[in-house]
């Protein structure tokens, strides 16, 4: 068996029957790296040179558990949570009830969609915002799953579709450029309008499947317990403050000077940094306090930041093994000149590369060089090669342990210990979004 799917398939494996999915990480590399000639110092060393490159995201993923609890201190998350209580009311009709579901749902989803696009903050709004919500969730019955599913959209389908913010790095500066580089030799060339028009009909399938799991597969309640936030050993030493007109304006002034900061400068960190700062400034907590603030915001975010660590140094494994190259000219010396076959054969191997590297960004340069000369060999027509290139890229995306786009959901849903990685977010995610990609990827190849 291909090195690439036996390490993906230990690690789905262990991480489905509830092994840790730093583990299983660990887990998989080894058995991929060995699998693939590698021998286990070759192993070990491609691992360490790896997660290298995910210590910079797991910073960032610690300083903005720390902005978040910062935050919470101003007393502004809890205000919104409150007016949102208040529209419930006390008697909690099954029609009210409705009505503040589908505001609060449509309201993460927009937020969701705007952090890719219009202020493009990528997940760091969620740690701020998910966390004070959960007790209005709790009493609404609302199933995290449906929550999970609509951040998930919001922080995926916009960059494949619209050309902005993180749309313009994915759809122009990755797969633009790369499709033109390993198309050049061939005579393809491919134009920056034709790539959100070929994404199109992949994105529509994953609207379809946010619509199924909104209003069919988790429009029922579930129970959840009232439970105490990651934050509360933070919060025993130092009571949260009663909103206050400061604190607000201070909080405002943070959040616009740490996004701005964040699109000025391209770091996460620096602007939680400075966000941090402000707060401390204007009072909403002391300074000598940081410490404490910061260990609270990095037991919040520690397990998402280890698993992206853990995660570079699992896709090093990979592309030090040559294994993935075999997979791909492996499959398509199967299949002859079956062009339906091939597109499939595509979107299944791009599915298996995305869910171990957990990135469609970095995944795109792994394909693109094989995907390109093979898609014009098969005769497919330039909208068309955009279209499985792209989509083959964004598969698993969506449905991966290791993607930001499970584990940034996962980090606010579950800072009260009853929110499940793998199966209320990673499944989820996967069964709405992955399939109905494959299957609108593959129409999308057929038909243009």
């Amino acid at each position: 068996m291909n090195a690439v799917i036996l390490a993906v398939l230990v690690m789905v494996v262990l991480s489905l029957v509830r092994v840790s999915v730093v583990f299983a990480l660990v887990v998989g590399a080894l058995v991929g790296g060995l699998v693939g000639g590698l021998t286990l110092d070759q192993t070990l060393e491609a691992f360490n040179n790896g997660v290298g490159g995910g210590a910079q995201v797991a910073l960032a993923y610690a300083t903005l558990g720390a902005f978040a609890v910062a935050i919470s201190r101003s007393g502004l998350p809890d205000m919104l949570a409150n007016r949102l209580i208040a529209m419930l009311g006390k008697e909690a009709t099954a029609a009210r009830q409705a009505r503040v579901k589908t505001l609060l749902l449509t309201a993460i989803l927009l937020v969701a969609i705007a952090s890719q696009n219009v202020i493009p903050v990528h997940i760091a709004f969620i740690p701020v915002l998910i966390p004070p919500l959960l007790t209005l969730m709790n009493r609404l019955k609302l199933d995290r799953r449906a929550v999970a599913c609509a951040l998930t959209f919001g922080l995926t389908a916009p960059y494949m579709l619209l050309p902005v913010g993180f749309g313009a790095i994915f759809l122009n500066d990755i797969l633009l450029a790369n499709l033109n580089s390993a198309g050049t030799p061939f005579g393809l060339e491919i134009t920056r309008g034709m790539v959100p028009m070929a994404m199109a009909i992949p994105v529509g399938g994953m609207a379809i499947g946010l619509l199924v799991a909104l209003f069919f597969s988790y429009r029922g309640n579930r129970e959840y317990a009232d439970k105490e936030l990651a934050a509360a050993p933070y919060q025993q030493d130092s009571t949260p403050a009663e909103p206050h007109l400061l604190g607000l304006v201070m909080s405002g002034v943070a959040i616009v000077a740490a996004l701005g900061l964040q699109l000025y400068s391209g770091s996460m960190i620096l602007g939680g940094l400075v966000g941090i700062g402000l707060l401390s400034l204007g009072g909403i907590f002391k300074w000598r306090e940081a410490d404490d603030l910061f260990t609270s915001g990095m037991r919040m975010m520690a397990l998402i930041g280890f698993i992206m660590i853990s995660a570079s140094g699992f896709a090093e494994v990979m592309k030090s093994t040559g294994e993935i190259d075999t997979l791909v000219t492996g499959a398509f010396d199967i299949f002859g000149d079956n062009r339906g076959v091939a597109a499939l054969v595509m979107l299944l191997v791009g599915l298996f590369i995305t869910l171990g590297i957990g990135s469609s960004f970095s995944t795109i340069p792994i394909i693109a060089a094989i995907f390109v000369p093979l898609a014009i060999q098969f005769g497919f027509s330039p909208m068309a090669t955009v279209a499985l290139v792209g989509t083959a890229a964004a598969l698993g995306d969506a449905g991966s342990p290791a993607s930001d786009s499970t584990l940034g959901p996962t980090s606010g849903l579950n800072v009260d210990g009853q929110h499940d990685h793998i199966w209320d977010s990673v499944v989820p995610t996967f069964l709405h979004y992955n399939l109905p990609l494959i299957a609108f990827g593959w129409l999308a190849a057929m038909t243009l």
